[in-house]
């Protein structure tokens, strides 16, 4: 018998969640709660889903050490990093910076976290906070925060970085790192690349384990949730997931073509039909690492960018550029201070930009990997870290969706950073012969 796909096993978990959760609210009504051998079935459903939470979290220092040196160590004598890499990264910067301010543009404007002019966080049954004392906490932030987070970037003791979960300091070590064994000699440099690849590797298997416990830690945390408030929530969750997604296709259907066409020169239609299937597979695994070799056949074989590039574009931006999660962070971090009724101020906001821009250049390509990195917003502007709980209702949909804009980003990029290479594409070359 053929074993269902990791999404569909959610999708079920999740159907099972909202009966398993509904039946407890509604068996609870007389004001005694559900309980299992003494334990009432919210506490145990909130149980499930921190030992998930706990386990995403273990994984993600090492595996995005190893990924980002394996990625760097790994780009070969073969291309020129000063004028290839400074490319990339710009590109990856400046699309990212469209993706996130196009989320926060849709955010401030449909106001999911409220509904019916009430912040929605007692329908979504998060704690209460003290607004006051929190508004207090942030007043003033802005530049100077901004600032802050890029000390953070350059942490006096690395192992202090790794167990306070200092990501931005881990990544710009794991870069310096990465590009310095390959300036060793080729006997050091082998041996180095070897174990940081096979460091890589283990993590990877250690995140496909995890994620097939993936199930039951969702019905957990969405059962939880609708135990506590029913399907009320399910609303400003749905206009939640309905912005983000329509911020996604704005981004994948506007501002990437754009520069295709304009950048490129390339026809952004034939691009994407090119690149159909790493775009398909990432949408069905949400996984831009699992995306990897479907992405790097596409962008060779279909749109004809050199290995040389490709194997050095795509595995670095598999690791660093995450428009679509960038995206996603920057909302979801916006939509949590609606609902609790916090009102930000543009400097806040900008801090919210800059830290979703950073963070998701450490967001592992697994799925889910991005609700550690909004935990790190979340922090940076007060909010609690628990309160990602209510996001996991429709976040496999989601991931599902940005992954594939996250893949599609990395594609558009290597297609551009070919053509301004002098390479001849695929695309490029029919674009030619058809006088477009």
């Amino acid at each position: 018998m053929k074993k269902l796909s990791l999404h569909w096993q959610i999708l079920i978990a999740i159907t099972l969640a909202a009966i398993a959760g509904s039946l407890v609210k509604y068996g609870s009504l007389d004001g005694n709660p559900l309980q299992f051998l003494g334990i009432p079935y919210v506490s145990v459903f909130e149980y499930i889903g921190t030992i998930f939470l706990n386990a995403l979290k273990m994984i993600i220092v090492p595996l995005i050490v190893s990924s980002i040196i394996v990625g760097i160590a790994g780009m070969g004598d073969s291309i020129n990093l000063k004028s290839i890499g400074v490319r990339t990264l710009i590109f990856y910067a400046i699309t990212t910076m469209f993706a996130i301010l196009i989320g926060l543009s849709l955010i401030n404007l449909v106001s999911p976290g409220y509904v019916n002019g009430e912040p929605a966080g007692k329908l979504l049954a998060l704690n209460n906070l003290n607004i006051e004392g929190l508004e207090k906490h942030i007043e003033g932030k802005g530049a100077a925060d901004v600032a802050n987070i890029f000390i953070r970037m350059v942490p006096p003791n690395i192992v202090s970085a790794a167990a306070e979960g200092q990501m931005l300091g881990l990544i710009f070590f794991a870069i310096l790192f990465g590009y310095f064994i390959t300036k060793l000699p080729e006997k050091l440099k082998a041996s180095f690349f070897k174990f940081w690849d096979a460091t890589f590797r283990v993590m990877m298997l250690m995140t496909e384990w995890i994620m097939k416990f993936a199930p039951i830690g969702v019905f957990g945390l969405v059962a939880g949730v609708i135990a506590k408030t029913g399907f009320v929530a399910v609303k400003p969750l749905a206009i939640f997931s309905l912005t983000v997604v329509a911020a996604l296709f704005i981004h994948t259907t506007v501002v990437l073509p754009i520069l295709l066409r304009f950048v490129a020169k390339t026809n952004p239609v034939s691009t994407i039909k090119a690149a159909s299937s790493a775009m398909l597979t990432a949408f069905s695994t949400a996984s831009s690492s699992a995306t990897l070799p479907v992405s790097m056949r596409a962008l060779e074989k279909n749109i004809g960018v050199s290995s040389g590039i490709s194997s050095f574009v795509l595995p670095l931006g598999a690791t660093v550029n995450m428009n679509g999660t960038a995206l996603y962070e920057c909302a979801a971090a916006m939509f949590l201070a609606q609902a609790y009724g916090l009102d930000l101020s543009l400097g806040m906001q900008f801090t919210i930009v800059i830290v979703a821009l950073l963070t998701s250049i450490g967001v592992a390509g697994v799925p889910s990997a991005s609700l550690v990195a909004i935990a790190i917003i979340l922090g940076s502007i007060g909010l609690p870290v628990e309160a990602i709980g209510v996001l996991m209702v429709f976040d496999r949909v989601l991931d599902m969706c940005r992954t594939s804009v996250n893949v599609w980003g990395d594609i558009v990029c290597a297609t551009i950073i070919s053509r301004l290479s002098g390479e001849q594409t695929n695309v490029a070359i029919c674009c030619q012969k058809k006088g477009d």
